[in-house]
Parts: structure tokens; C-alpha cells; sequence
């Protein structure tokens, strides 16, 4: 059994059946090929860097037409090639290809897509591209050095308040021997010692 489609644009894209009898049944998938090598993690760069984005497709699927880039501005997706000026150069191969952002800024963080076009409809990648600052790895160091400083000040502080107290119940006893020691000073002086002396 023989059976053509005429698959003209991407509303003829989709699952086919073929059921020969109560318990046969064939599925065929007819859709644009997926891109390859999808990226899960963000790539993060530094203000000031460059970066380079791939998207590719496999060797065994069919070449698109073209490539098309788009970067997200909210909701809105923005066509890289007509917004470029001079800090985005795209470069396309058959079956690959890169955008390459010069000059990062922190506004340029953001999802970026890449669409192969084919004749029936497009596959479309993405990949979010993080823009940190130089400082933005030292934020945690620099959170640990405060805490580490103010720990430090309240253990100073603590001491001071300590040693204050140490130093005026120190001067209340250094009072009392004084006084006790004047009053026995006096005692010898009036010849009421309780210290006997033998002649010898």
C-alpha cells in the first residue's frame, strides 16, 4: 500500500497513521528537523568581552535555507541582522551558525534564538546569555569580609567593656589595701603593733 502527501507549509506538519486491520497500525512524524546540541545552562560573559553563540544542525538532517537570529526584547523578538549595528557579526555555513555580540553590556543579557528555515517551516533553538560585571563573583567574598569585620568590632567591644570593668573593680581593691594598709601603718606609728621584737 502506496499513499503520497503534498506537504506545502507547516499546517501539513504532524503525526500520520497507517491501520491495517483491528491490531496493525503505523505512525510516520513528519515535522522540520530539531537543532542540535540545545543548550541548558546560560553562558555568562563579562561587560566589556565578547561572546559566540552556535547553533547547528545535525550531519544526518537536511540543510536549511537559511538561519535567522533573534535576541528577546520582553515579549518582543528582535531580528539581530536588522538590529546588528557593529557589535553583532553572524556568520552562516550550511549547517551552522554563530553570532558573535562584540563589546558586552549588561543589556544585552537575555534569550537569544536561532531559527533554521526550511521550505515547510522553521526549528528554532535558544540559549540565554548572562552579562555579569567584574565585581559580580566578589559580592559573596564581600559579604563574608563585612560579616567578619562587624564579628571582629563585637568581640573588640566586648573586650573594652570588659577590661573597664575589670580596671574599676581592680581600683576599688587597690583602695581597700591602701586604707587598710594606712590604718596599720598608723598602728606601728603609735607603738600598738601586734609584731613582737626580741633583743637579741
Amino acid at each position: 500500500m502506496r499513499r503520497e502527501f503534498s506537504i506545502m507549509n507547516e499546517d501539513n506538519l504532524g503525526t500520520y497513521s497507517c491501520i491495517f486491520g483491528p491490531k496493525a497500525k503505523v505512525d510516520f512524524i513528519l515535522a522540520v528537523p530539531y537543532l542540535g546540541e540545545v543548550r541548558d545552562k546560560p553562558i555568562v560573559s563579562y561587560v566589556g568581552d565578547s561572546v559566540v553563540m552556535v547553533c547547528k544542525m545535525d550531519e544526518k538532517k537536511a540543510k536549511p535555507l537559511s538561519w535567522n537570529w533573534y535576541s528577546q526584547n520582553g515579549t518582543n523578538k528582535i531580528n539581530t541582522e536588522v538590529d546588528s549595528a557593529h557589535r553583532y557579526k553572524i556568520t552562516k555555513d550550511e549547517k551552522k551558525t554563530k553570532l558573535l555580540v562584540l563589546n558586552l553590556t549588561e543589556s544585552d543579557s537575555g534569550v537569544y534564538y536561532c531559527e533554521a528555515v526550511y521550505g515547510i517551516g522553521t526549528s528554532m533553538g535558544h540559549m540565554h546569555l548572562r552579562v555579569i560585571t567584574y565585581y559580580e563573583p566578589l559580592k559573596p567574598f564581600v559579604g563574608i569580609l563585612v560579616e567578619v569585620l562587624v564579628l571582629v568590632a563585637l568581640i573588640l567591644l566586648y573586650e573594652k567593656t570588659g577590661s573597664k570593668k575589670d580596671n574599676q573593680s581592680g581600683a576599688e581593691r587597690n583602695t581597700d589595701q591602701s586604707t587598710n594598709l594606712s590604718h596599720g601603718e598608723n598602728m606601728v606609728a603609735d607603738g600598738h603593733s601586734s609584731t613582737r621584737q626580741r633583743k637579741v
